[in-house]
């Protein structure tokens, strides 16, 4: 479908957006903090069009994640609950992980081990 970089720093972040039975599966990777936030928001809700009513974050090629990424999935999560869909999000490493339990993201925000199994709910 399509890929988004940050573009004053290629390589810092990349999304891969692909539908996948009709699911939005957002691939990223590198690191994520206050100064890609917009990337990773515009990869997975798109502010000119209406909110995919289903996503998966595929966070497997993620090696950091701040409070930035925190709140990005939180604005996510809350425009396609809105729009009467759902955000899971799959394959984090365990610091990615720790953070989100650490904040209890996990218990808003489904978290999976795989993005099959996500995709499975």
């Amino acid at each position: 479908m399509s890929d988004i970089q940050k573009e004053d720093r290629p390589g810092r972040l990349s999304a891969h957006q692909v539908i996948v039975d009709g699911v939005l599966v957002v691939t990223v990777h590198g690191e994520i903090d206050h100064d890609v936030r917009d990337v990773l928001g515009s990869a997975l809700v798109s502010r000119d069009a209406p909110a995919p009513p289903r996503v998966v974050a595929d966070l497997r090629g993620v090696t950091f994640m701040d409070s930035s990424g925190i709140n990005v999935f939180v604005a996510a999560h809350r425009r396609v609950s809105e729009a009467g869909g759902w955000l899971r999000i799959a394959g984090a490493q365990e610091s990615v992980v720790r953070l989100l339990r650490m904040v209890g993201i996990d218990t808003l925000i489904p978290c999976h081990p795989s993005v099959e199994q996500a995709l499975a709910g």
